[in-house]
C-alpha cells in the first residue's frame, strides 16, 4: 500500500474534499488513527465539499452527528465510536439502517470489531515523526471502479 503524505491540517481537509466527488449514499468510509491524527479533519473536508457551511463538530460526545439536505447534498452520518466499549452497543445506533440512504463516516471503526464494514473505504492516518500525517487507503472491491489509480 502506498502512503500519502499530508503536510498540514489543510491538506488533510483537502483530501477529504476530494473524496466528496467519489462518495454516494450507501457508502461507508472508516477513519482509523490515534487521537489528533486527522480523522475529523478528513470528515470536515468531505462535509464541506458536500455543502456544509461552517465547521463540523467532532461527534465524540454525541457519537452520531447526522447531516441532512439541504445542509449537505445527501444524508451523512458522522460517527465516532471512541466511547463505545462493547461492539453490541453499535446495534442500538441503527447504522446499518442508515446505509440505505446515507453516507457513513466512521471514526474509531475498530471499536465495532474486526470486519464490521468489509466494503468500507478504509483510511488509516498516522502522525509521522516530522509532524506530517501519513494516510494509507484500503480500497475494497466495491470502490475499485471509482478510486483513482
Amino acid at each position: 500500500m502506498r502512503v500519502i503524505r499530508l503536510p498540514d491540517p489543510q491538506a488533510t481537509e483537502v483530501f477529504g474534499a476530494r473524496l466528496a466527488a467519489l462518495v454516494q449514499p450507501g457508502d461507508v468510509i472508516t477513519l482509523e488513527g490515534t487521537l489528533g491524527a486527522g480523522k475529523t479533519s478528513v470528515a470536515r473536508g468531505l462535509l464541506a465539499a458536500l455543502g456544509l457551511v461552517g465547521e463540523a463538530p467532532s461527534p465524540s460526545f454525541a457519537i452520531v452527528q447526522p447531516y441532512e439536505p439541504p445542509e449537505v447534498r445527501f444524508p451523512v452520518m458522522h460517527v465516532d465510536l471512541y466511547r463505545i466499549d462493547d461492539p453490541t452497543e453499535i446495534e442500538e445506533l441503527a447504522l446499518d439502517d442508515a446505509r440505505y440512504d446515507s453516507l457513513l463516516l466512521v471514526e474509531w471503526p475498530e471499536r465495532a470489531g474486526p470486519d464490521h464494514w468489509p466494503d468500507a473505504l478504509r483510511l488509516s492516518l498516522t502522525i509521522e515523526p516530522d509532524g506530517t500525517r501519513g494516510l494509507t487507503v484500503g480500497v475494497p472491491e466495491a470502490w475499485r471502479s471509482r478510486w483513482p489509480t
